[in-house]
């Protein structure tokens, strides 16, 4: 176990195996072909952005008469109602970014960058950008931003208190990880566009609600993608302690308010399906996946990550093709001898 817990700390777990979402996603078109009726675009989706862009404004505006003096309860009330709203728009942005919105793709970019204006910082564009990377290159260190920095998992390691300050910290821990891949633009006209919209709403937020609105704001973003349940599905989507399943679902009530986010699988397999149809796949193939491991609780889940030793950020498939003549670029753990995910057994997190 020690040894286990020392290699955990030293290198991603290694494999030279494929994806195993191109695969299944053919295996289940050709099960299935009836799940081509699931690949539609959610217009209303748009209504639901503007939605939760007018609630986070609205609630800015409250608390920017209530003042400094009631930070307390705005930081209560972006904990219960503002990371879930916030959240609710990063998966817009998600499904904005794969074009599940609109037919025109500039509407769609449009789109996910009004869902992004409650988080008071420019990410749509570029998230645009490295998570479709991510899908085509998934557990590629030089592709894919979703794996953490060697230095930055290093840093981290398996230590509880630096795991929370780096769940806390996330938004930050982004940013420095697309430099190091290759072969990726992130500066385009869109995402000048961001960058000008995002500045407008802050100053607008700043003019109109004064301090203590963007203080709430502030709070809802990082509760949105940190110390928070709705967090957890940043460790759900990939990180695992077993090398044969490199992606997880979560099937619990919190996807009402998350727009199934959690149905993370069943999204990398057929990416053209749409939020609101993704508990649909799952229904209509269940063979697929009833015998994948799979998460129930999001809460549990995040305290699981911070306080048991055997998750660190190590704790990911890397996914390495090379020659033989090469050398690995870290030592392996672990190199599955079949494709992952096909085999694994039901076990509920």
């Amino acid at each position: 176990m020690m040894h286990n817990l020392r290699s955990m700390q030293a290198a991603f777990y290694q494999s030279e195996s494929d994806q195993p979402h191109p695969g299944r996603a053919r295996a289940i078109i050709k099960a299935h072909p009836e799940v081509r009726q699931l690949m539609v675009r959610n217009p209303w989706t748009a209504l639901i952005a503007l939605s939760v862009v007018v609630l986070q404004t609205s609630l800015a505006f409250c608390f920017g008469k209530l003042g400094f003096g009631y930070w307390w309860l705005s930081l209560v009330m972006a904990y219960c109602v503002g990371a879930f709203a916030n959240h609710a728009n990063y998966v817009i942005i998600h499904d904005a970014t794969h074009n599940l919105i609109f037919r025109n793709k500039s509407w769609n970019k449009l789109v996910g960058i009004l869902a992004d204006l409650p988080n008071l910082n420019p990410g749509a564009m570029g998230f645009r950008v490295y998570h479709l990377r991510h899908h085509s290159h998934q557990g590629d260190y030089e592709h894919d931003a979703d794996l953490a920095n060697h230095w930055e998992a290093r840093l981290v390691g398996n230590k509880w208190y630096r795991k929370a300050i780096w769940l806390m910290l996330f938004p930050f821990f982004q940013l420095t990880r697309p430099p190091r891949l290759k072969a990726i633009t992130m500066w385009d006209r869109w995402f000048f566009v961001n960058f000008a919209c995002a500045v407008a709403y802050d100053v607008g937020v700043v003019y109109f609600c004064g301090w203590p609105g963007f203080l709430y704001l502030a709070f809802s973003f990082f509760f949105s993608i940190g110390l928070h349940p709705v967090g957890a599905r940043w460790i759900q989507e990939h990180y695992t302690n077993d090398p044969e399943q490199e992606t997880y679902s979560y099937y619990g009530p919190i996807n009402r308010l998350a727009l199934n986010m959690g149905y993370h699988n069943e999204h990398h397999d057929l990416p053209s399906i749409p939020w609101n149809n993704l508990p649909n796949l799952r229904a209509m193939a269940p063979e697929f996946y009833n015998n994948l491991k799979y998460h129930s609780s999001w809460s549990r889940l995040l305290f699981e990550f911070i306080f048991d030793k055997k998750y660190s950020l190590f704790s990911r498939i890397e996914r390495t093709k090379r020659r033989n003549d090469e050398a690995p670029s870290s030592p392996p753990m672990l190199r599955p001898a079949t494709p992952v995910a096909l085999s694994a057994e039901t076990i509920t997190f």
